[in-house]
């Protein structure tokens, strides 16, 4: 996509900047200079550069691009296709055959139309920055990169890095394990080499480490002692499912954190997705120390049935946890609004307490301690001056947000981040735009064909079908005419 930055002024909006004294403007412009932000008041600009657009929003409320810790955008072709399936079932059965089946070239490359899928339904919803968890050698690294270049969105792609399992008793057997050799050091050293820091900054290069159930320690801790040498930041999937807890201590005789800790992969440029089964008494503790990231993702750990993750008791000991989605099939959707309405709740269920994590936690969650997780806290994740140009507009006109309207809420009426939070979903954006370009507007994607892409992806789920011979996602019992 083109690099040319404009000046834009956004006017009549409710703004909540999300910043440190996490300023709530209810009737405030925000100006956009060079991919940054260079006034953020309830005031307009003392001056209006020549040939500034303005774009008068009244109804809306403006918030930071919304930012993705934990997503899996190839999997967005393989949407309702593992149902129902506890987690080891559902990657050894459904998932990795499927991932292990994506093939093609330029343009058709399955990798390539599933990330150009996943980002359109990501900018459309709200996301403007993500960390991909996991990106396989059969996605393609160079189809990723592609597609985020083309797209506008901003980007930390996680390459996958594995190693063979050695504790057979797990029969945990991986489809993906035919290009191994694809998966080494070496190979995500070339593509932080070729790709970091690519497209104004906007693509970082990440690590991606299997999930521990088997190979080494030894083999994890090269990866840490590789990714301190060169600064490159480490994702992994942690105790997830009720059964990682046990491997961790039988296999390896630690606990998740004790595991990471000593592997060298705990850090401040480390995100650890899922953690729903720790020792907390051992590992709340190391978390904190290390300063080390936690991505929540409710949906998907309820979906899989892997558990509840103890997020109030990594807040209330000092730990950074930030949203993400997972992928579509063990979420349906990358929609970061669905995301934050569930932690705003679920955790009160959890624990019979109204108090608990609410809706101002869960847009935290999603913005500044996102960008925190990332490294990015100086350049997004909140509305300030000198920070990068990412955010979102959503529109609060309709019924279903009534009766909020500014004058209401400087009255005492209903709080916008509750309105947000509670009740907005991605298709209530209109507009989004990173580094100072909109990408959507007025609900439109901007930088791509959206009806190309569905197409595209309609035809290509049917050849990773019938390739890896997982077909079946209708229910039992159901008659399909």
């Amino acid at each position: 996509m083109s690099d040319s930055l404009g000046i834009t002024l956004l006017r009549d909006v409710t703004i909540i900047t999300v910043d440190a004294r996490r300023r709530i403007i209810l009737n405030g412009f925000i100006l956009t200079q060079e991919g940054r932000i260079t006034h953020v008041s309830s005031k307009p600009p003392n001056q209006i550069p020549e040939g500034t657009r303005i774009l008068s929003l009244p109804g809306r409320i403006v918030i930071p691009g919304l930012i993705n810790s934990h997503a899996h955008l190839a999997q967005s072709l393989l949407r309702g296709l593992a149902e129902d399936l506890p987690l080891h079932s559902w990657l050894c059965d459904r998932i990795w055959p499927l991932e292990a089946a994506y093939s093609g070239e330029g343009d058709a490359a399955d990798g390539y139309v599933a990330v150009r899928l996943t980002i359109a339904e990501m900018l459309l919803s709200g996301t403007t920055c993500f960390l991909e968890a996991m990106l396989t050698h059969g996605s393609g690294f160079a189809n990723v990169a592609r597609a985020v270049s083309e797209m506008g969105i901003r980007a930390c792609l996680g390459k996958l890095v594995k190693f063979v399992e050695t504790n057979p008793a797990l029969e945990l057997a991986d489809a993906r394990d035919k290009d191994l050799g694809h998966m080494s050091i070496p190979s995500l050293l070339a593509a932080h080499t070729e790709f970091h820091g690519t497209c104004n900054g906007r693509i970082h290069v990440w690590a991606a480490c299997s999930t521990p159930r088997g190979a080494p320690l030894s083999s994890f801790a090269e990866v840490g002692k590789a990714c301190k040498q060169h600064d490159i930041g480490i994702t992994m999937h942690c105790a997830e499912a009720p059964r990682d807890l046990p491997i961790f201590r039988e296999v390896y005789g630690k606990t998740p954190m004790q595991f990471c800790h000593e592997a060298e992969l705990a850090g401040p440029k480390t995100v650890l997705a899922h953690m729903c089964h720790l020792d907390l008494d051992v590992d709340l503790p190391i978390l904190k120390e290390s300063q080390t990231t936690v991505a929540h993702n409710p949906t998907s750990n309820l979906k899989l049935a892997s558990g509840i993750a103890k997020v109030p008791q990594m807040l209330e000991e000092g730990v950074n946890v930030a949203l993400g989605t997972d992928g579509a099939p063990c979420n349906n959707s990358y929609d970061m609004l669905r995301e934050m309405h569930l932690a705003s709740i679920l955790h009160k269920g959890g624990l019979m307490d109204a108090g608990s994590i609410g809706a101002h936690e869960a847009l935290e969650m999603a913005t500044i301690c996102g960008a925190k997780a990332l490294g990015l806290e100086a350049e997004i994740g909140s509305l300030e001056v000198g920070k990068k140009a990412d955010l979102v507009a959503l529109d609060v006109r309709a019924s279903w947000a009534a009766p909020w309207n500014p004058e209401m809420f400087a009255h005492g009426g209903m709080d916008p981040v509750s309105l947000v939070v509670g009740s907005c979903t991605g298709r209530d954006v209109t507009h989004v735009m990173v580094d100072g370009r909109i990408l959507v507007e007025d609900g439109r994607l901007l930088v791509a064909d959206e009806a190309t892409i569905i197409q595209s992806a309609r035809q290509a789920v049917v050849g990773i079908q019938e390739r890896s011979g997982v077909r079946d996602g209708r229910k039992a019992g159901w008659e399909y005419e």
